[in-house]
């Protein structure tokens, strides 16, 4: 971007038309803007400001309309600005006025308001010719956006570089500078990414938690379809291990189901079983006739019967006791795990009291806690004699440090005599190497102008050749653009022509009867236009049209880059001439060996300069030393007798503490285990105690447990139980007892047997009454089957149910942990991110290391070697790390922060800052080429010399066919900068003045 013209009226302080040739200014390459205070020399950068982007920068953006107009213009004259340039190859021009309140022309007295009004035009490269482009605010507002690929912000700090903002980002803390890169570098998109991952965390663990909420209301339903018998987790949504437990509840309800159907099966079979049985005894009652030839039969199987009663009365008290038994096996197993306990507890106690001392191995649990405290006690005691321990330690070694310090003492003296005897010999000779350097320095200089003068004449004759090689190029392809262009008109000409032809056939095609002609306004058609073969429609037209317009726009693309490169190929011929590249190439070889020779002659000046120095100091520090060596052997003697006295005294303290122990820590060490060991006898016979107690109430239990059972004592009651085998025998010898005696007394019922035997008749409605309890007692049990069955089935449902919502919920669970992750992450408050650095601030960490690297370029330059600015990563306090900003002062070697710098410092530190900032956010918009650049006000605080390197640096930016404009009232730089720009202040307002072009 260059400016070439800027026009102001009633702008500002600016009462009439102002102009400004900036083309003239930037001639010389560096420029003054200057003026007294208040004249209005930053109104010309706010004008430039105000003509791109429509507002002025900083805090006086809010200026619009009536704000911006001056005090001192004519009522009839309204405020404009007017700004030529050049971007992006293309020679604009840019008008805007604020609104206006201006007094009426009609209708007497008062005022009206005219609205804002902006044009953009650009001049033909081919004829010179001005053509309007558009007059839309918003139009005009984006077409420059995009051209300088800047907002207003950036421009207002890469182009109108605002010194005190520097100094204060130089000195701010890591907020401020992130706040002032993130408008520059519009990090916003990734602070948007930051809150984009928050917001799906959340919304990905508001989806597990639905879930879970779900899975929880289906255990909820299978707890009621188990009748209350399962136990749900205690566990809200989003808690880990809920699935498992909910899916672990529910396998657990699908068990007990399954059993209590397959018990209600077997309910089932022993009802229908009873049934049958009852049945045939209703039978058999019915047609007992025919069971007569079987009473003898059963006589003899009653006899059986009655001999074996015996054994079988047996065997029911033998099952009758097994039950009353069988509760008080709680009670036996409860005494067995408390006899366990109290073996574990008494040989626990019989261990600790083992390493006890003879006198204290019978000690009850109180006494063992008493000498345990009386042994802290006196562990507590030993604390004094430890302290005069250490302090016996610490004076032998002050005694041996004393004799050390005797020795060395001796031996500093001795070496600074001798050192002393050859002082005025070396300061000679580096009084001579210094002389000998600060010559090869002066050489070093005028090389360095040479070598630069070389070098720039090289790159431009490089840049020649290569630039002659483009434009044959560039102008091949405006050729080949050209002629397509005119191939493509000439046929868009030719289809027009055509359909010209047959405009007639198109017009009557859309006729109709009783509807007008367009063309003779008719509403009879008797003789219809037809169409003849190869007519040309419209779209056929409009195709050809959009071609002609696309190849004449390729035409202009073309002509505008052969353009630039001529422009280009002239800028790099006037610098280097017609010499050719391969001669200034050795030219600049030549300059450079001689340079290099020089600068290493020169480079041994700081060195022997600071050799200097430090001999200097060490002459100093070598008499010193001898002074303070004679002082310090004096006072030894008297500190020696005062330690020897003192660990005399010590030395008979310790043995009183120490006993018969080696040392105070040895003795404190005994006391230690002695107190450990009492301590833990203690709690082991405290242990054992309540192990008896608790086996004493188990044995109380189980007696009482016996004798509510009906037993003498606990141990009849364990004998009386029966495992299963013996209770699985005992059960079948009874069963068999009762089935053959109900098999014996049925066929004594029938009515041959009662006959024969002369006993009543069997009673028939108990025959049929028992069969009838039999038919109820199956519909119960077939009842309580489905009912079992229906459990079953809801139960498989549920769980099914909630398995799917378990897989369902995996690939959400997956999700949230991995966009939980990131967003920690991207935040700043993983462990993973071990600097707590947000996205954001690392984006800008990068960017100001790049700030950095390209400020230090200049700022070495600027600081002659000295100074170097790097980023630093470092947390501060409590807050993230990433934005640190140092300087390295190549004097001391040392890292120090800005905020240190001097004055002066600064301000060459900020404008190599500004620069490096410009650069990188030029790169940052597309690569846009800022050739104008304006530096506000800070250079009164530098000395000449650093004014001098200061204003080489800027002068460097010209070497680039780049112009620097420096706005300042510094007296000095009117002399040393001979175009100028100055704001003269009167009571009628400001005016512009240019000097020295």
């Amino acid at each position: 971007m260059r400016l070439h013209r800027l026009d102001i009226t009633a702008f500002g302080p600016f009462g009439t038309t102002q102009s400004v040739d900036f083309d003239a200014l930037s001639a010389a390459g560096l420029f003054l803007l200057h003026g007294p205070t208040g004249a209005g020399k930053t109104s010309v950068l706010d004008a430039v400001c105000y003509a791109l982007y429509g507002s002025v920068p900083g805090a006086r953006q809010g200026g619009q309309g009536t704000t911006l107009r001056s005090d001192h213009a004519a009522p009839g004259t309204r405020t404009s600005v007017t700004l030529e340039l050049t971007v992006a190859g293309r020679r604009l021009e840019i008008t805007r006025q604020p609104p206006w309140e201006r007094p009426k022309k009609r209708g007497g007295a008062g005022t009206t308001v005219d609205k804002a009004q902006t044009w953009l035009r650009e001049r033909d490269a081919a004829t010179g010719a001005w053509k309007d482009l558009s007059r839309s605010h918003q139009e005009i507002g984006e077409e420059i956006t995009q051209l300088l690929g800047m907002s207003r912000e950036q421009f207002c700090q890469v182009v109108l570089l605002p010194q005190g903002d520097f100094a204060r980002f130089l000195r701010a803390d890591a907020e401020a500078r992130g706040k002032l890169l993130g408008r520059l570098f519009d990090t916003q998109r990734f602070a948007d990414v930051e809150k984009r991952l928050a917001d799906r965390r959340r919304a990905a663990e508001a989806r597990v938690r639905d879930g879970d909420a779900d899975l929880l209301a289906d255990a909820h339903r299978m707890q009621q379809a188990a009748g209350g018998a399962m136990e749900l987790p205690e566990l809200s949504p989003g808690e880990p291990g809920l699935a498992d437990a909910v899916l672990t509840a529910a396998a657990v309800a699908r068990s007990t189901a399954r059993e209590q159907l397959t018990a209600a099966h077997c309910r089932l079979a022993t009802a229908e079983s009873v049934r049958a049985a009852t049945g045939r005894a209703l039978d058999e009652t019915r047609e007992r006739h025919r069971l007569q030839r079987r009473f003898a039969e059963a006589r003899e199987r009653a006899e059986r019967l009655r001999e074996r009663s015996g054994a079988h009365d047996e065997d029911q008290a033998r099952m009758e006791r097994a039950r009353k038994a069988e509760t008080v096996a709680p009670a036996l197993e409860l005494r067995d795990s408390a006899d366990a306990e109290h073996r574990r507890a008494a040989a626990a106690e019989e261990r600790a009291r083992a390493l006890l001392p003879a006198h204290l191995a019978d000690a009850g649990p109180d006494g063992l806690a008493a000498a345990a405290r009386r042994a802290a006690e006196e562990l507590g005691g030993l604390e004094s004699a430890r302290r005069a321990e250490r302090r016996l330690t610490g004076l032998l070694d002050e005694r041996a440090g004393l004799d050390r310090q005797e020795r060395a003492d001796d031996e500093a003296r001795e070496d600074a005599e001798a050192w002393l005897a050859g002082w005025e010999a070396t300061r000679t000779a580096l009084q001579d190497r210094i002389a000998a350097a600060q010559q090869a320095a002066t050489r070093a200089g005028e090389l360095a102008a040479r070598r630069d003068t070389a070098r720039h004449r090289l790159e431009a004759a490089r840049t020649r050749d290569r630039l002659t090689r483009d434009a044959e190029a560039t102008a091949e392809q405006a050729r080949a653009a050209r002629e397509q262009a005119l191939a493509a008109r000439q046929h868009w000409l030719d289809l027009k022509e055509q359909r010209l032809t047959g405009i007639a056939a198109e017009l009557a095609a859309g006729l109709t009867d009783g509807a007008p002609c367009a063309v003779c306004g008719a509403t009879e058609h008797p003789a219809p236009a037809r169409r003849v073969a190869g007519h040309v429609d419209r779209d056929t037209e409009e195709r050809a049209l959009k071609d002609y317009q696309q190849a004449e726009d390729r035409r202009a693309e073309a002509d505008q880059r052969l353009a630039a490169v001529q422009v280009e190929l002239a800028a790099a011929g006037a610098g280097a001439g017609d010499t050719p590249a391969e001669q200034l190439a050795g030219e600049l070889d030549d300059v450079e060996r001689e340079y290099a020779r020089a600068r290493e002659a020169a480079s041994a000046l700081h060195a022997a300069q600071e050799e200097l120095r430090a001999a200097e100091r060490e002459h100093e520090l070598r008499t010193a030393a001898q002074r303070d060596a004679a002082v310090r052997a004096a006072a030894r003697v008297g500190h020696r007798e005062r330690l020897d006295l003192e660990r005399a005294t010590l030395e008979q303290e310790l043995a009183q503490a120490r006993g018969d122990a080696p040392s105070v820590a040895a003795r404190a060490g005994q006391l230690e285990r002695q107190v450990a060991l009492l301590t833990d006898a203690a709690d082991a016979a405290r242990a054992a105690e309540a192990a008896a107690r608790r086996l004493k109430d188990a044995d109380a239990r189980l007696a009482d447990a016996a004798f509510r059972a009906g037993f003498d004592t606990p141990r009849a009651a364990a004998d009386a139980l029966l495992d299963d085998a013996a209770h699985r025998q005992l059960q079948r010898r009874l069963d068999a007892w009762h089935d053959e005696e109900a098999a014996v007394r049925a066929v004594l019922a029938e009515p041959e047997t009662a006959a024969a035997a002369r006993e009543p008749a069997t009673d028939l409605a108990a025959a049929q009454r028992a069969a009838e309890d039999a038919d109820r007692a199956v519909r119960e049990a077939a009842s309580a089957r489905d009912a079992a069955a229906r459990r079953c089935a809801e139960l498989d449902r549920l769980s099914a149910r909630a398995a799917a919502s378990v897989r369902r919920l995996g690939p959400l669970r997956e999700e949230y942990d991995r966009v939980a992750r990131l967003a920690a992450l991207t935040a700043g408050t993983s462990a993973e991110n071990e600097r707590r650095m947000r996205l954001e601030s690392y984006v800008l960490a990068a960017r100001l290391e790049q700030v950095a690297a390209a400020a230090t370029v200049r700022l070495l330059r600027m600081s002659s070697g000295r100074y170097t600015l790097v980023h630093s990563d470092d947390r501060t306090g409590r807050g993230r790390s990433g934005l640190g900003l140092h300087v390295v002062d190549a004097w001391t070697g040392r890292e120090r922060d800005t905020a240190t710098l001097s004055g002066g410092e600064t301000f060459f530190a900020s404008l190599a800052l500004a620069l490096g900032l410009a650069d990188v956010v030029t790169d940052e918009a597309g690569g846009v080429r800022l050739d104008t650049l304006f530096i506000d006000e800070g250079f009164g605080s530098l000395d000449d010399q650093t004014l001098d390197e200061v204003l080489d640096v800027l002068d460097s930016l010209r070497e680039r066919d780049r112009s620097v404009g420096i706005v300042s009232h510094v007296p000095d730089l009117r002399r040393r900068i001979h175009a100028q720009l100055e704001v003269v202040k009167d009571r009628t307002g400001s005016q512009l003045r240019q000097r020295g072009v």
